[in-house]
C-alpha cells in the first residue's frame, strides 16, 4: 500500500482573516473532507507539523523580517495589505504551516513514507522574502524547498494555482539549485509569471511560467506538461519535487476565470508524482476558495497519491491556450531551457 503521510494542526484554524474574506477557516473543513473521501478512514498517515525554527525561516525570509511580523501578531494585528490579514493567533498558524515542509521531510527520510500532502492554511506562495501578500505570510514550499537545497538536494517545484506564485519565484530566480514551474491564469493577480521569465544570473533556464488565459481547460494544461514541463524538468533533474496544489483553477473558483475540474487535477497530481522517486514527492495546499470544489479537487489529488482512481467530475478540454504551449516549446528549442536531446518530446 501507498504510504501517503498527511500533515494539518488544529491552530490552523484560528488563523482569523476576518468576515467575508475568501481564505477562510471553513477552507480546511473542506479539505478534511475532501482527504476522508479519497481513501476512507486510516488510509493516510497523520501526521503533527511542529512549529519552523528561525533557523529554516531566515534560509528564506530575513530576521528582520520574521522579527517584524512576529511583532505585529503579538500587538493584535490588523491589515498588512489590502488583501492579508493577520490576529494575535496567526504567528503560531503561521510558523506552524512553514514548519509542516521540514517535518513532512524528515518522516519522508525517515522510510515508509511515498508522499506527504501539507493541509496548511496560512498559504504561503505570495510572501515574498520581506513581505507578506496575497494571503502569505510565510513562504511555506519556499522553506522547504531551502532546507532541501541546503543539505545539497535539486528541487523542482510544481505550482498549478491559478495565481502566480510571485514569492516562490522572486526567492529562487537567481538560485540555480532550485527550478520553479507555473502554470497560471494571466493576466491576473499578481501580474506576474510571464513566459519571458526564465531565471537570472547563474540560474538562468530554472523558472518556467505558464501563463495562460481565462477559460483553459485541462487539456491544455495536460499538453503544457507533456511537451514543456516534463523535458524541462527532465533537463534540471530534480533529487526532490515539491508542489504548490492551489485548487482554484477549478470553474467554479469565485476569484479566477480558469476551467479546471476535479477530475483534471487527479491527472496532474498523478504527472506530478512521476517527476520523482518515491519518498521524495512533498504537497502543499495554496489556494481555492469554493468550498465544494475544494472539497472535489483535494479527493481527486490525494485520490492520486493514494493511488486509488477518483473523479469526482471529468476531465475537461477545448478551452484555449494552446498558443502559449506553442510559444513556450519554441524558446525551448530555442535554449530558454536546458532540456534532453534540446527538444520537446513532441519533436
Amino acid at each position: 500500500m501507498v504510504g501517503v503521510g498527511f500533515l494539518t494542526h488544529e491552530r490552523y484554524l484560528d488563523h482569523d482573516t476576518g468576515r467575508g474574506h475568501p481564505e477562510r477557516a471553513d477552507r480546511l473543513a473542506a479539505v478534511l473532507d475532501g482527504a476522508e473521501r479519497a481513501g476512507g478512514p486510516g488510509s493516510l498517515v497523520m501526521l503533527a507539523p511542529r512549529p519552523a525554527d528561525r533557523a529554516e525561516l531566515a534560509l528564506v525570509h530575513p530576521p528582520g523580517y520574521i522579527d517584524a511580523l512576529d511583532r505585529f501578531c503579538a500587538a493584535g494585528g490588523g491589515e498588512l495589505d489590502p488583501d492579508t490579514r493577520a490576529g494575535p493567533a496567526s504567528w503560531d498558524a503561521a510558523l506552524l504551516a512553514a514548519g509542516a515542509g521540514p517535518t513532512a521531510i524528515e518522516h519522508l527520510d525517515g522510510g515508509g513514507l511515498d508522499v506527504a500532502f501539507c493541509a496548511v492554511r496560512p498559504p504561503g506562495h505570495h510572501a515574498l522574502a520581506t513581505r507578506a501578500m496575497g494571503f502569505c505570510l510565510f513562504n511555506n514550499v519556499a522553506v522547504a524547498a531551502a532546507v532541501l537545497a541546503e543539505r545539497g538536494e535539486r528541487v523542482a517545484v510544481l505550482d498549478w494555482d491559478a495565481h502566480h506564485g510571485n514569492g516562490t519565484q522572486d526567492i529562487f530566480y537567481e538560485d540555480p539549485r532550485v527550478l520553479y514551474v507555473s502554470w497560471h491564469e494571466h493576466p491576473l493577480y499578481p501580474g506576474t509569471g510571464k513566459l519571458h521569465e526564465t531565471g537570472a544570473g547563474p540560474a538562468a533556464g530554472t523558472t518556467l511560467n505558464l501563463p495562460l488565459p481565462a477559460g483553459a481547460t485541462g487539456d491544455v494544461f495536460l499538453r503544457a506538461f507533456d511537451e514543456v514541463v516534463e523535458p524541462v524538468v527532465a533537463g534540471f533533474a530534480p533529487t526532490w519535487v515539491l508542489v504548490s496544489a492551489g485548487f482554484d483553477a477549478h470553474r467554479r473558483d469565485p476569484l479566477t476565470g480558469l476551467a479546471l475540474s476535479a477530475g483534471d487535477f487527479a491527472d496532474l497530481t498523478r504527472r506530478s508524482l512521476e517527476l520523482a522517486a518515491p519518498g521524495r514527492r512533498l504537497f502543499f495546499l495554496e489556494g481555492g476558495y469554493d468550498l465544494e470544489a475544494l472539497r472535489t479537487s483535494v479527493e481527486a489529488c490525494l485520490g492520486g497519491l493514494l493511488d486509488e482512481e477518483r473523479r469526482p467530475e471529468p476531465p475537461t478540454a477545448g478551452g484555449p491556450g494552446v498558443h502559449v504551449i506553442e510559444a513556450a516549446v519554441a524558446r525551448m528549442r530555442e535554449g530558454a531551457w536546458a532540456v534532453p536531446g534540446g527538444a520537446s518530446r513532441s519533436g
